[in-house]
């Protein structure tokens, strides 16, 4: 059952052109967010929000990963769904537990970016990506 739920979607030619949209798109905005944290990494300045417990370093460095690294790979569509793994736990994180007790309006930008993670997850990378290239 696992193995196919996991299989690649044959998507008629539009739909490949919807989630190369939908993957460059969401993760441009999401370097948006992650470039200010690798410019604060970079210059040293480690205070940072530690969500899930492992310290601000780590929970900096390892937003920084998955903000920027993760983001780039999915614009390239090389590693999607492993890359899009961390993208997701990132947006649970920030939508359950950092912005737990904040209003709707404010917990909205987390579940904005996502319900895309977890479509594209779904979907797979689309036609036009490096992983369709390769694998």
């Amino acid at each position: 059952m696992m193995k196919r739920f996991l299989r690649p979607i044959n998507l008629p030619a539009t739909a490949d052109w919807g989630v190369l949209i939908l993957r460059v798109g969401i993760s441009l905005c999401m370097l948006t967010h992650g470039l200010p944290k690798l410019t604060k990494l970079v210059n040293g300045n480690f205070a940072f929000a530690d969500p899930i417990g492992i310290g601000e370093v780590p929970s900096l460095v390892m937003a920084v990963l998955t903000e920027v690294l993760c983001s780039l790979f999915l614009i390239l569509g090389l590693a999607s769904r492993a890359v899009l793994i961390p993208l997701i736990f990132t947006m649970v994180v920030a939508l359950f537990i950092v912005h737990a007790a904040d209003p709707f309006d404010v917990k909205e930008h987390a579940l904005l970016f996502l319900i895309p993670y977890v479509t594209l997850y779904l979907t797979g990378p689309g036609k036009f990506s490096l992983d369709k290239k390769l694998f």
